[in-house]
């Protein structure tokens, strides 16, 4: 179940900032690394009405702004811990890049829902892919990701094995 204090996060302009550095700006189409038609700040599909091709540097800023949007309710709706700025920013900035379904079905949303931020973080790791191929860029992206993530992470208070070796340790005394 969504949980109630993520509702009021949006991309901050920090977490708008690494997704405008990795993905990059071309104002005309192009097939990504995956063979996917592309254009502006990582815009796929069909372009809406009003805007032409070649893009603007200002219309694809608003265009990845006004997409974005998307990605953040998908972070919202399937987050079921509280999030900080920084953890939500990673999170939209990965599933900007890979698509909700592959954040709904990811180990690290798993993870993370079950409690184990610091686990879910290591996740980022697994997803640099393109095509089968290990792309440098996608393992720049998902460190900075990771990075974010950690940064707005506290620190761990104990281990659940550390916690259970000292619930044993009190019972047994």
């Amino acid at each position: 179940m969504p949980h109630p204090d993520n509702q009021s996060l949006r991309l901050s302009d920090d977490g708008l900032r690494l997704i405008e550095g990795f993905e990059g700006f071309r104002p005309g189409w192009y097939a990504d690394p995956a063979g996917v038609q592309t254009i502006g700040f990582g815009w796929t599909g069909v372009l809406p009405v009003g805007y032409r091709v070649p893009l603007s540097l200002d219309d694809g800023r608003r265009l990845l702004r006004e997409t974005v949007g998307r990605y953040e309710d998908a972070v919202r709706r399937r987050v079921d811990v509280p999030l900080s700025q920084r953890q939500f920013d990673a999170l939209v900035s990965f599933a900007y890049n890979l698509g909700e379904g592959r954040l709904a079905e990811s180990t690290l949303l798993r993870l993370l829902n079950a409690g184990d931020a610091w686990a879910a973080a290591a996740e980022f790791d697994r997803w640099v892919y393109g095509g089968g191929v290990v792309l440098p860029g996608l393992v720049r992206r998902r460190a900075q990701e990771r990075a974010l993530f950690e940064s707005g992470t506290p620190a761990r208070s104990s281990t659940p094995l550390s916690a259970l070796r000292r619930w044993i340790l009190r019972r047994f005394r």
